[in-house]
């Protein structure tokens, strides 16, 4: 996945969907929801257009809630598709992420008239468009009953030459207490459960208001911190997958000099490519691990909502 994933685009409309999936009984085949739409009489899945103020991810989770009356929680990001858009110059850029039904109910609306729950092997065969059998096969290629765990570097915490006093004091800064407030909402989308974070006060500072929304603790990590991984990088590294192997949804936030190191030598060993990225700071990778070993990796390049045009 491009490390900027919410950049702006001069020509593109941005839109964003998912392939919602759920598993109705242990050991069943996967369901696939295709979405027919009268204005189209066609068979997709759920999609539409970004909003002023908002992410791909946070246009994903909504477009399924009102196209499909479902929530759900983002996996692993499965394209990003272009094409023309009929009558204008433009074109549409949609990016798509795999998403699992967690509940709700399909009722007909003004874009959406019929919901269908297709078992996975048949869905090439009943979806309309050739770029979604794109996508779909994208989703196919690898497991799809994921376990996500988030890794966000610190939010903007000034220059470290311009702060007297202690370091690993050091606070946001106001662009950085924005970053953290954006943060929320996309790590809320895969379901975020529990926080761990560096002891440095701009780490914990950058999860404070995820803490906040879910009423959790934030678990100090010492061996997650720049000097600490530096001296000891195998006890990092071990940590980091101790936390990964743990119930919930992981957030771990930790620093620049830490990151980088850490998910190569992770990626190595699991046979995963990283995808190319600036490690920006408030920048989140979402890895997606199945039975213990990373399968996917993404990364998330900035919170912020892109300028639409």
């Amino acid at each position: 996945m491009s490390s900027a994933l919410e950049s702006p685009s001069k020509t593109a409309i941005l839109a964003a969907g998912a392939i919602l999936w759920r598993r109705p009984q242990k050991g069943t085949e996967l369901e696939i929801a295709l979405i027919h739409r009268p204005r189209y009489n066609d068979w997709s899945f759920p999609k539409g257009k970004v909003e002023q103020g908002e992410t791909t991810i946070v246009a994903a989770v909504r477009e399924v809630a009102e196209e499909t009356g479902m929530t759900c929680l983002l996996g692993r990001h499965l394209d990003r598709v272009a094409y023309p858009v009929p009558g204008s110059r433009r074109r549409k850029r949609v990016d798509y992420w795999a998403a699992e039904s967690i509940g709700g109910e399909f009722e007909p609306n003004r874009e959406v008239d019929v919901l269908r729950w297709v078992p996975v092997s048949q869905v090439l065969d009943n979806i309309s468009y050739p770029i979604d059998r794109r996508v779909m096969r994208r989703f196919m290629a690898r497991p799809v009953d994921t376990k996500t765990v988030l890794v966000v570097r610190h939010a903007k915490a000034g220059r470290s030459s311009r702060y007297k006093g202690d370091d690993t004091l050091r606070p946001l800064d106001k662009s950085g207490e924005l970053q953290a407030l954006a943060l929320v909402p996309q790590m809320l989308a895969f379901g975020a459960t529990h926080i761990h974070s560096a002891d440095r006060v701009r780490c914990t500072q950058t999860v404070e208001p995820l803490a906040h929304m879910l009423d959790a603790n934030i678990r100090l990590e010492p061996t997650l911190s720049e000097e600490s991984y530096a001296s000891d990088p195998g006890a990092g590294r071990n940590r980091a997958r101790k936390i990964a192997g743990k119930n919930g949804i992981r957030v771990i936030c930790s620093q620049g000099k830490v990151i980088p190191d850490l998910l190569k030598w992770w990626a190595d060993q699991d046979g995963v490519r990283l995808p190319p990225a600036r490690n920006r700071k408030a920048s989140m990778w979402v890895l997606s691990l199945h039975d213990g070993r990373l399968v996917a990796v993404d990364h998330i390049d900035t919170p912020l909502p892109p300028k639409l045009t």
